[in-house]
């Protein structure tokens, strides 16, 4: 039961937890149809379950699956399946942008995954979102996983989150959703009849495009990317192969998913920008024109700083293009003519 294709599409936690109970419940079905006892359906079925930044989610949405997917098995009679779970860190979550920045995301999902209780867990190279990564990124991230299974003993402890009242909380409510979701799409006549209706892809679309929002008004910043950009930046070395990708399954009866990395549209930019600079050996550039005190205008100045150059733009002291930063106060005050004195 392979919950990826729904995290890159967009899903929250909560979805991606409803829409595999739906699909584990759609393979024993099919395997019971095939003459397979339930027994063996629940020992052979196993979940790969994606984990990114969101290291209190990560944690919870785990616990909430193993918790989920025993309440399927007593409802199926079945006394103790506990679930498989193999959990491998966010290829959504990856940049190709500041992408050392990744090491730093992965560590937190695997961290994540090993508190959570996976039983085993792979970690992405930090290039992956690049091309084919080599020897040293590859290296990197089986040493990522190894440093805090074995030297930091994370396997040690069993259910470590358990009596956190945060942790319980959120995991109780992580599964409630799930389960309501699941018995949703129960009604709407199983997975495959949801999919084919468009009905899981609308629910999943809306919070991608929630999402989406944040992203792009940097109210869910994402480090070296849309916050701190490093125009400056060498990329790191890959193998001479294609970008790695994750396509969806196709049907031409169902709606696919699309895989899609949160930060695809800052560096469609800054590409953009990249291509500008080749064409003319020059960045778009912006001066910013600071008002008043520095005291009164640093924080917007950083701000400012972080949007130009998220979109590839230099920061530069002259240029055709100048931005005026300041309080709304000196905006009020000194804003119209200091622009005038701009011209």
């Amino acid at each position: 039961v392979d919950l990826r294709p729904w995290h890159e599409a967009g899903a929250s936690e909560g979805q991606e937890l409803g829409a595999a109970l739906a699909q584990g419940v759609l393979y024993l079905r099919a395997l019971e149809a095939h003459g397979v006892t339930l027994d063996e359906a629940f020992r052979v079925l196993s979940f790969i379950v994606p984990v990114d930044t969101d290291q209190f989610l990560g944690i919870a949405k785990l616990r909430a699956l193993r918790r989920l997917w025993a309440k399927v098995a007593a409802a199926c009679g079945i006394g103790s399946a506990p679930a498989l779970i193999h959990a491998e860190t966010s290829w959504r979550m990856l940049t190709r942008r500041d992408s050392h920045v990744n090491i730093l995301r992965n560590t937190i999902a695997a961290f994540a995954a090993g508190v959570g209780g996976a039983d085993t867990v792979t970690v992405l190279p930090f290039t992956h979102a690049l091309g084919l990564p080599d020897a040293a990124a590859r290296r990197l991230a089986r040493n990522t996983s190894i440093v805090l299974m074995e030297e930091a003993s994370l396997w040690r402890v069993a259910d470590p989150a358990a009596g956190a009242g945060g942790y319980e909380a959120l995991t109780e409510e992580l599964a409630a959703r799930a389960w309501a979701l699941f018995q949703e799409i129960e009604g709407e006549g199983g997975l495959l009849a949801s999919l084919s209706q468009g009905s899981l892809q609308a629910r999943i679309a809306a919070t991608a495009a929630a999402r989406a929002k944040a992203v792009a008004t940097r109210r869910e910043p994402i480090t070296g990317t849309s916050e701190f950009a490093d125009l400056a930046e060498i990329a790191p070395v890959v193998l001479d192969a294609p970008e790695q990708t994750h396509p969806a399954a196709q049907d031409s009866a169902i709606l696919p998913l699309v895989s899609r990395r949160i930060a695809e549209p800052f560096e469609a930019l800054r590409a953009r920008a990249d291509a500008i600079r080749a064409a003319t050996g020059q960045r778009p550039r912006v001066a910013l024109v600071t008002l008043g005190a520095l005291a009164d205008h640093a924080a917007r100045l950083a701000f400012t700083r972080n949007l130009f150059e998220a979109g590839g733009i230099e920061i530069a002291e002259e240029s055709m293009l100048a931005c005026l930063v300041g309080s709304d106060a000196a905006y009020a005050a000194e804003g119209a003519a200091r622009a005038a004195s701009l011209t």
